[in-house]
């Protein structure tokens, strides 16, 4: 890998990390154009890696309600009239949706890392998802906001996450989409989905970071992958600012034509071993 690559590579992860159209699945095909063996230790430690830029911008651009979801958290552990507030609820509501992903990521580590890191995954999964969510799109009274969300929405939510452990589902897609189907508005579906990122991506890189270190070195080398993540990190930061904006006047429909248009051409293209699948 170049420092050309790694740039594209992070620019792309910054991009799509928070819009429903999957961040790993698009590094993948990517990758795979660039010649990379998709499968490969450093390949997939790289891709978890690089997303850790998307999370410190998710940090920086929310960095008040973060503060303030985690000072009524500590507060309510030592006084019980500050348990009640919604802040308090939030903030255990988060804890709760990160747990499943954290749980089944593990389980299934080996199958996420090889598998399922086929291209016909990534195809098919673009294209089946982009019916959910079409579905939740169109069924979601969007009734319920910020202030409504409970510790039994985000557990729902983030079971649903962990079907983004499939390239080409999309972490938002599925959180938005479950949220959607909870009947919280486009805002606050995505503003949560923002929240349950950073428990679930920090704990992909520091995993990633810990376990594969001697393959980052001996692959595609550690200073294409902080390059990455810092372009990552300057991307992802006008992304949020962008799609926060984009969501609270529009549907999900341009994604949704996107997801299934990429998501065939790939088919089409590993189905005429154009591109091979892994």
């Amino acid at each position: 890998m170049n420092i050309l690559e790694a740039v594209l590579l992070g620019a792309v992860e910054g991009f799509t990390e928070f819009l429903p159209v999957s961040s790993t699945g698009h590094l993948t095909i990517l990758e795979k154009l660039l010649g990379y063996q998709i499968d490969a230790p450093d390949i997939t430690a790289f891709t978890a890696i690089i997303q850790s830029g998307a999370v410190l911008a998710t940090l920086l651009y929310l960095r008040g309600d973060i503060l303030r979801i985690i000072k009524a958290w500590f507060l309510g552990l030592f006084k019980a009239e500050n348990r009640g507030t919604p802040d308090h609820r939030f903030s255990w509501a988060v804890i709760l949706g990160s747990v499943p992903i954290a749980i089944i990521g593990l389980l299934f580590k080996d199958q996420i890392e090889t598998t399922l890191r086929s291209l016909w995954f990534v195809g098919s999964a673009l294209i089946v998802w982009s019916f959910v969510m079409w579905f939740a799109d169109r069924a979601a009274t969007q009734t319920r906001h910020e202030s409504d969300v409970t510790w039994k929405d985000t557990l729902i939510i983030g079971v649903t996450q962990c079907l983004a452990l499939i390239p080409g589902v999309s972490r938002s897609g599925a959180t938005m989409s479950a949220g959607l189907l909870r009947d919280l508005d486009r805002v606050t579906v995505t503003r949560l989905s923002f929240f349950l990122s950073i428990p679930a991506l920090t704990a992909a890189t520091l995993l990633q970071v810990v376990t594969e270190f001697e393959n980052i070195s001996n692959g595609v080398g550690w200073v294409n992958t902080l390059v990455a993540t810092v372009v990552s990190f300057i991307v992802a930061y006008f992304a949020v600012n962008w799609l926060l904006k984009f969501v609270a006047k529009h549907s999900y429909t341009v994604f949704i034509v996107y997801r299934i248009v990429l998501g065939t051409i790939v088919l089409a293209l590993v189905a005429t071993n154009t591109i091979p699948a892994t």
